[in-house]
């Protein structure tokens, strides 16, 4: 989930600090545009000021004229020379009173025609139009008006070069870039703990959910952090897990009680009919079908006695001989394989280990084997193969029995579940899923799947580290 918000919150807030960046350089750079063209407007209303000096004394042939223009004209030479803007002082028709350099002209283009004859009219001219930082070869061009007697005599035309305005309007960026960098990992930074905040007691709760899928039943989550929402959220998992724990633990004790009691008149139950049977004649078919229902009954209290007591009991969980247990198991079932004429063979690595319950990984393998053994015809072999595969142990038990379709897989290791092909095989229907129950306690599992062409592999998968240790 954080891959999709914090992605959508970075956006967002690129989104609003560009929107304020964008205005604010363009601001920056229409600020340092004006901050020059005043500047230009005060040079002209000096040199302005000294055009009506000439002006005047040329319209009244005073003698002191051609020394006037001449002061005028070095005055706009300094002035050019010192800053390197074009300056002159032109009448109507163009033609130049002075002018620095002397071959500069009016420039000929649209922008500066309409700013001539502004000037002319008495109005001031427009701005003159933005010259950004990629226009190496931009100008400003400002006109002002020389007025004598209230009449428009002449014009003051500045072309000022722009290398040191833009320059200044860069680095001005530069640093509004700066700023909306760290604007930006602040945000970030922001972001990612605002995320944390609010995915942390989801993400704990994932946890949770998954360990009470898994088995942990004691799986609970801390109502302490993130949204008010979320928090309420988790005391009602939390009441929920105490629910379906007390649940489960009644239905634990349920049958865990029931087995017991029930073994006592059953064990009755056989003795009667034991003594009956002295009364009958030797063979009796009724007597024996009777004994056999009654073994079998016996046999399905143990083992839902096993499942309540395996479902209960909690996992001592260890580094385990993973190897040096499953060939103890196979040793000690070849006996029982070679009375049914089975060949019971192992392969794979002779060392390995991994975290488990030894206990409950032996019970667990008792209860695979045992399976195999029960469905292998005479004269096929279970063959069970040890591997390490990435960080897990496997131990796989395939036999040549019959097999399972591929409906069947699914519901292999069900409670009570046994396979319409295979009901006049003894059994409770309850050894895998002891073997199952066994196994999760210690973060392990068992998988099924075909072993062609006929028979059954099943998968025992060990944890190669301790999975108390493992992040949720």
């Amino acid at each position: 989930m954080r891959a999709r918000l914090l992605p959508l919150l970075v956006v967002l807030m690129a989104g609003v600090l560009l929107a304020l960046g964008f205005p604010l350089a363009v601001s920056l750079a229409a600020g340092q545009q004006q901050r020059v063209v005043v500047d230009r407007i005060d040079d002209s209303a000096r040199f302005a000021a000294l055009a009506q000096f000439v002006i005047d004394a040329e319209g009244s042939k005073s003698s002191g004229a051609d020394e006037r223009r001449e002061t005028l004209r070095q005055e706009l030479n300094r002035y050019q020379e010192l800053y390197g803007i074009r300056v002159g002082i032109f009448f109507r028709d163009d033609n130049a009173l002075v002018r620095a350099p002397g071959w500069w002209e009016l420039p000929k283009s649209d922008q500066g025609r309409r700013a001539f004859e502004d000037a002319l009219a008495g109005r001031r001219s427009h701005d003159p139009g933005q010259v950004w930082p990629w226009q190496p070869g931009g100008r400003l061009l400002v006109i002002s008006p020389v007025v004598l007697d209230g009449d428009v005599v002449a014009v003051v035309a500045t072309d000022s070069p722009t290398d040191q305005m833009r320059d200044r309007i860069l680095r001005g960026w530069l640093l509004i870039v700066a700023g909306l960098g760290a604007a930006m990992l602040v945000a970030f930074g922001a972001a990612l703990r605002l995320t944390s905040w609010v995915l942390k007691p989801v993400q704990t709760l994932d946890a949770a959910a998954h360990g009470i899928a898994t088995g942990r039943m004691n799986s609970r989550v801390a109502a302490a952090g993130g949204p008010p929402e979320l928090r309420r959220l988790a005391r009602s998992f939390n009441e929920m897990a105490d629910n379906v724990e007390d649940v489960l633990e009644q239905q634990r004790a349920f049958v865990a009680d029931a087995s017991h009691q029930l073994r006592n008149p059953l064990a009755a139950l056989l003795l009667r009919i034991e003594l009956l049977a002295l009364e009958l004649p030797e063979g009796n078919q009724e007597i024996a079908s009777v004994r056999t229902e009654g073994k079998r009954l016996t046999q399905v209290l143990d083992d839902l006695l096993d499942l309540a007591l395996a479902e209960h009991a909690t996992a001592e969980i260890g580094v385990v001989d993973i190897a040096g247990l499953a060939a103890e198991r196979v040793t000690a079932w070849r006996p029982f394989a070679e009375e049914k004429g089975v060949r019971l063979t192992s392969a794979g690595r002779s060392a390995a280990t991994g975290w488990a319950d030894p206990i409950a990984l032996s019970s667990a393998l008792d209860a695979v084997i045992d399976n195999a053994l029960k469905f292998t015809p005479e004269g096929e072999a279970v063959e069970v193969t040890l591997s390490v595969v990435g960080d897990q142990v496997r131990v796989v038990v395939a036999d040549r029995g019959p097999g399972l379709t591929g409906e069947e897989l699914l519901r292999v290791g069900d409670r009570f579940w046994r396979s319409g092909l295979h009901q006049n095989v003894k059994g409770s229907g309850l050894g895998l899923s002891i073997a199952r129950t066994l196994l999760s306690a210690g973060g392990g599992s068992l998988s099924y799947a075909p072993n062609p062409p006929h028979g059954l592999r099943v998968t025992v998968a060990i944890p190669r580290s301790d999975p108390s240790a493992a992040p949720e």
